[in-house]
């Protein structure tokens, strides 16, 4: 506070004249042009509307007697019930999908564990130019899986990769 202020509030001085009280000055902010200051239409709504919560129930008593402990608010059921014939499809239909996907992983397990063909004995082939490994399983075993026989040529002649095949060369393959 200033000197002047004390001066002013401690005593009044009787005859001598009082300075004006300072009033202090509101800062405004600057207004800017287009906007208006009256209020915005709103729409009223019920705050179950915005509240993804759930409501709670309270009891009809709200005065407790002294020493017993407050009734704790009861959740109030969803809307959404399933009745007996909405569970009986939503079962079936879990029952039906899963179902589906063991049979599928069984077939694949299936496919997976089956033998290899087996082969009773080899022929030789000579390998001429432009042919492949796959060709040759074609044309000698033109009933069974291709990729199958191509192995058991790699193996059978001790080949490693493509390229260690060459024009004149002699193979075993095996034929049933």
């Amino acid at each position: 506070m200033s000197t002047t202020a004390l001066a002013t509030t401690s005593a009044p001085d009787v005859g001598v004249p009082s300075e004006p009280a300072v009033v202090p000055t509101v800062r405004r902010r600057r207004r800017i042009d287009g906007t208006t200051t009256d209020p915005l239409g709103v729409r009223a709504c019920s705050g179950t509307d915005l509240d993804p919560r759930p409501r709670l129930v309270h009891s009809a008593r709200t005065s407790q007697p002294a020493g017993r402990r407050p009734v704790e608010p009861e959740i109030e059921p969803s809307a959404l019930q399933l009745t007996r014939r909405g569970r009986a499809v939503l079962t079936t239909l879990s029952v039906l999908i899963f179902g589906a996907a063991i049979a599928v992983l069984g077939l694949r397990a299936a496919g997976a564990l089956e033998p290899e063909p087996q082969f009773t004995r080899t022929v030789q082939v000579q390998v001429g130019a432009g042919d492949t490994l796959w060709s040759i399983a074609q044309t000698t075993n033109p009933s069974d899986n291709p990729a199958a026989i191509v192995e058991q040529i790699a193996d059978l002649n001790n080949l490693r990769t493509v390229a260690d095949v060459v024009p004149g060369q002699t193979l075993d393959v095996p034929v049933r």
